[in-house]
């Protein structure tokens, strides 16, 4: 009697316990007020990341000096390719011994994978696909140009282009679930890499043709006619230009032009890859993003990568299917703010999977964290940083790692913000609780070093309002000064510690006043500096 009970015992307790695994939520996104969160490991996850070059992971030995340059930088999560070209050499056999090498030391540096499926398209191009594909043009076919001249790109028409790579994403996910599931190493995975359409702005393979010919589907119009109101502007008015037309074929419904041509492209390849998503989701749903090279204003499609996942045209990658979560800019482009204002303004989230390593990327992170309430941030070809403690980097991702539980706590309520500042942009206003912040650069003051400079060095902050009259403002190169909203009132310094976080506590470490606040007229971090300073203010008449 006793053993049969305690066989029962043990016979529970391996329910329960197999029971709470399988309720263990994986990676996923979720809204919290009006922004969103990524949630890894069941608490919210902020990604302080860095990009692999897009050889540097194709041995372990190619990694073996890298990592240690990871976490110098403070990095939390690592972007990296997956090659279809090594995953799959021969067709229908798999090898996923170096996703496995990679994930296996992720772990043991205590780090994140982000997987970016290099597939059909990498940079436009389908230079990642295997030697079996590229070799059977007949069975695998590419786009043409307006000369009838193929390109080394997968046309997105061919049911056979895919299924392949369909076969080959699901295999790769499968094999991530089974082998990864329970540590949540990989908590991203981004489908393909900057697709988009050249050397002109539209695919002229025979299968595009007679697309082109054809009524635009119906899936996409009623998308648009459900979501009119909320569609991007300057897509509303092209459809508005040609009348709202809701039958008809692609020049019917959008007239003619190299606009129609992007449009037609645009649903082809956000249709294929939104399969492709839908594929691997089937199999582990953690979140898929898809990345896009941004488009400069001069240029016309055909003459950039036309048809990706760009402002203009997300409406069309939206009604594709929901099966990719959101679309990311890559930027090496300077218009930082706009852009990320265009892929925002429907609300939905930020995350910057590549931006060129330069002295203004670490600025311009923190920034995206402040102001957009960012899910993270990454400077493409991390490694090639010479000595990464020494990195900027390095020191503005450690403020972040002490204020991500801050951060996450008052997500989405109006209660965090950011700036970003140089020469030509050296004044941003905001306006928190009762009270209204002047940013400056900090050369504004007279007196500080490099003032004369005929350049200024980037610098940003974060301002997080935790309690009535007390925020937390952390960054470098920033000068503060406060204004009260109430009528007749004037604003003062109450307190102002500098310090940091032990173990998600504050711990101050010093207590400024005097010189350090100009007798309580502004908070300081000078350029140079990386700090959090935690102040309270009050008001008076």
């Amino acid at each position: 009697m006793f053993k049969s009970s305690k066989n029962t015992i043990v016979m529970l307790l391996l329910i329960v316990m197999q029971f709470g695994y399988s309720q263990q939520k994986i990676p996923h996104l979720q809204k919290k007020g009006n922004k969103t969160q990524l949630i890894v490991n069941d608490t919210p996850f902020l990604i302080r990341g860095g990009e692999l070059g897009n050889s540097s992971a194709t041995s372990m030995e190619s990694m073996e000096l890298i990592w240690q340059k990871l976490t110098d930088m403070n990095l939390n999560t690592v972007l990296t390719p997956v090659y279809w070209e090594l995953i799959e050499a021969e067709q229908g056999k798999f090898d996923f011994s170096l996703v496995d090498d990679l994930i296996v030391r992720a772990r043991k540096e205590n780090l994140k994978l982000i997987f970016l499926w290099f597939g059909s398209w990498k940079n436009s191009m389908s230079s990642h696909a295997p030697a079996w594909v590229k070799l059977n043009q007949k069975k695998y076919p590419r786009v043409k140009d307006d000369k009838n001249k193929s390109h080394e790109i997968l046309t997105p028409f061919s049911e056979e282009n895919l299924q392949a790579d369909l076969k080959a994403f699901q295999k790769l996910m499968t094999h991530i679930k089974d082998f990864d599931q329970k540590e949540q190493t990989v908590i991203m995975v981004q489908v393909e890499n900057e697709i988009g359409m050249l050397p002109t702005a539209r695919d002229y393979h025979p299968l595009a043709n007679t697309a082109f010919q054809k009524s635009v589907p119906d899936e996409l119009m009623q998308y648009l006619q459900k979501n009119k109101q909320k569609l991007v502007p300057e897509f509303l008015e092209i459809w508005k230009k040609n009348g709202f037309k809701t039958k008809g074929n692609w020049e019917e419904i959008f007239g003619k032009g190299l606009h129609t041509d992007e449009i037609f492209m645009a649903w082809y390849f956000s249709k294929f890859t939104n399969i492709i998503a839908k594929a691997g989701k089937d199999t582990y749903p953690i979140p898929m993003f898809v990345n896009a090279a941004l488009n400069a204003p001069e240029k016309k499609p055909g003459q950039y990568p036309s048809a990706g996942p760009l402002p203009h045209i997300m409406d069309i990658w939206k009604a594709a299917g929901n099966a990719i979560d959101f679309l990311a800019p890559d930027f090496y482009n300077p218009s930082f703010k706009q852009w990320n204002d265009l892929f925002t303004r429907q609300g939905d989230p930020l995350f910057i999977p590549e931006h060129r390593f330069d002295e203004t990327a670490p600025f311009k992170g923190l920034y995206a964290i402040g102001h957009y309430e960012a899910i993270g941030f990454s400077p493409f070809s991390i490694e090639s940083v010479s000595d990464a403690k020494k990195e900027p980097l390095g020191k503005i991702y450690d403020l972040v790692q002490q204020l991500t539980p801050t951060i996450e706590k008052y997500k989405g309520q109006g209660k965090i913000d950011g700036v970003l500042l140089d020469k030509e942009n050296n004044t941003h206003i905001i306006k928190m609780g009762d009270y209204e912040f002047t940013f400056k650069h900090d050369y504004t003051l007279n007196w500080s070093d490099g003032a004369k400079a005929e350049t200024w060095p980037m610098s940003s902050a974060i301002i997080i309002e935790i309690a009535k009259d007390e925020f937390y403002i952390s960054g470098s190169g920033i000068v503060v000064t406060f204004k009260s909203l109430k009528e007749n009132r004037n604003a003062g310094i109450l307190k102002t510690d500098q310090g940091k976080f032990e173990n998600e506590v504050w711990k101050t470490i010093r207590h400024f006043n005097g010189d350090q606040t100009h007798q309580g007229r502004h908070l300081r971090i000078s350029v140079g500096d990386f700090e959090i300073q935690k102040i309270k203010l009050y008001s008076y008449e």
